[in-house]
């Protein structure tokens, strides 16, 4: 249990944000409140938020596409292979849940060499490889390290 500094109600730790800064691994505002100032701070600076937003979907443009895979050639073959010439499995790999998979590739040189993984896996692990410097390491049989 822990006592929101914002409303004062004490919660179980569930109804709190991890934060790796905190000294019980826990942010000391619960989640209503977090939700509630991130909607006001949004509301209060819309204006900004709304050119972020408009820049950010420029990636969805079909100029920003053709550049793209003009800059990643070979990614762009590797993902073509996938979608040709392989069915996706059942399941993930890491969790088996059974949801649509990515198919995450750890080398695009060997395009059908691929694990298939859950979304939430797949994030997961580009989000250790980014804190590894890019390291994708070689492809994997059962949990992420």
């Amino acid at each position: 249990m822990k006592a929101c500094f914002k409303c004062g109600a004490e919660k179980p730790l569930t109804e709190y944000y991890k934060h790796k800064g905190m000294a019980d691994g826990h942010l000391n505002k619960c989640k209503t409140c977090t939700k509630k100032d991130v909607r006001h701070h949004r509301e209060d600076n819309i204006l900004r938020y709304r050119a972020h937003d408009r820049a950010r979907g420029y990636r969805q443009s079909a100029e920003y596409q053709r550049e793209y895979r003009a800059k990643n050639k070979e990614k762009q073959r590797a993902h073509s292979a996938v979608a040709y010439k392989l069915e996706s499995p059942e399941s993930c790999e890491l969790c088996g849940e059974e949801t649509k998979l990515h198919a995450h590739h750890h080398d695009y040189t060997k395009p059908l060499d691929v694990n298939w993984l859950c979304p939430a896996c797949h994030h997961q692990l580009h989000a250790k490889e980014s804190l590894l410097g890019g390291l994708a390491g070689p492809p994997f049989s059962k949990g992420i390290d």
